[in-house]
């Protein structure tokens, strides 16, 4: 046990958490996701897991040691409804929450088609699928800086 770390973060998410770069994409998504096989395509190339979570806890967990991008626009994006695009589940209105908390401001997501957004998560760094059982759990988000210390 580490303190300051949040419990939910194994070793193998930490490694990667901390390898990845700035501007480098995670995927964090349900278990309806077909997470093995776009896992291999990623960057890391292996599946990570935090089990028995929803996608929020998932979240939280990650954004309290994670910058999102503060210069892109929408450093966090959610997988469109097939048919209600602009329709946000609970799932997805728990994740913004957990954004805003972590940012400490209103910082709404951007949203991505269902296959759009299977072939953005192959191309991100790695894939860290959570036990979120209710449908479009699924979400990008892209790694930022942390400043240096003022002086």
């Amino acid at each position: 046990m580490l303190k300051s770390i949040n419990p939910l973060l194994n070793a193998d998410v930490l490694y990667a958490l901390r390898a990845m770069g700035h501007g480098d994409d995670l995927v964090i998504c349900d278990t309806n996701f077909p997470a093995d096989s776009v896992a291999r395509e990623t960057v890391l190339g292996e599946l990570l897991r935090i089990d028995n979570v929803s996608a929020a806890e998932a979240a939280r967990a990650i954004l309290s040691v994670l910058p999102l991008d503060s210069f892109v626009d929408q450093p966090a994006l959610r997988m469109e409804i097939v048919g209600s695009p602009d329709q946000l589940p609970d799932v997805q209105n728990e994740v913004q929450a957990e954004i805003d908390a972590a940012e400490g401001r209103s910082w709404p997501m951007g949203s991505v088609e269902r296959f759009d957004f299977y072939e953005r998560a192959r191309n991100a760094y790695c894939v860290i699928q959570t036990g979120e059982r209710r449908f479009y759990g699924c979400f990008i988000l892209k790694k930022g800086v942390i400043p240096p210390d003022a002086r």
